[in-house]
């Protein structure tokens, strides 16, 4: 399994593939906020892992296996989102949360965050209830 690290790069350069349909070093270092030679050092781990194909001032190319596990992360940090968007965390903490904990999560725990999720997008009904008692449990808060 990759590391939270590895992960990270895989998820952007997946994104920026999907977004500008390439990915240079020197992208990949503005996404993540670091310099390009250690975006150079993990793109060379990568390539050994065969979750890309890298060759020096040529450029980088996923392979299917680093598709589908760049795929794989960036539909994760979006179920996250959806989740704690329907449980009511406020918006500008979003972004942050799903960073914090997006490693740290088995995919068994993501399975069933998504079978969650999938629950609340066909009853909607359930997400006016959970948002009732969320007012509620604020207002008795504020009565204490």
């Amino acid at each position: 399994m990759p590391t939270p690290s590895m992960e990270d790069y895989l998820e952007n350069i997946y994104k920026l593939i999907e977004q500008k349909g390439y990915a240079r070093v020197s992208d990949i270092a503005e996404a993540l906020e670091v310099h390009p030679s250690s975006v150079t050092k993990m793109v060379q781990k990568l390539d050994e892992r065969k979750y890309l194909v890298y060759e020096k001032y040529r450029g980088l190319v996923l392979t299917p296996k680093g598709k589908k596990f760049g795929k794989r992360l960036v539909d994760r940090h979006a179920l996250l989102e959806e989740f704690l968007r329907i449980i009511g965390v406020n918006e500008e903490r979003i972004y942050d949360d799903v960073e914090g904990i997006e490693h740290h999560l088995s995919w068994d725990s993501i399975t069933s965050i998504e079978i969650l999720v999938e629950y609340f997008r066909n009853n909607p009904e359930r997400i006016e209830e959970l948002r009732a008692l969320q007012a509620a449990a604020e207002m008795e808060d504020e009565n204490r």
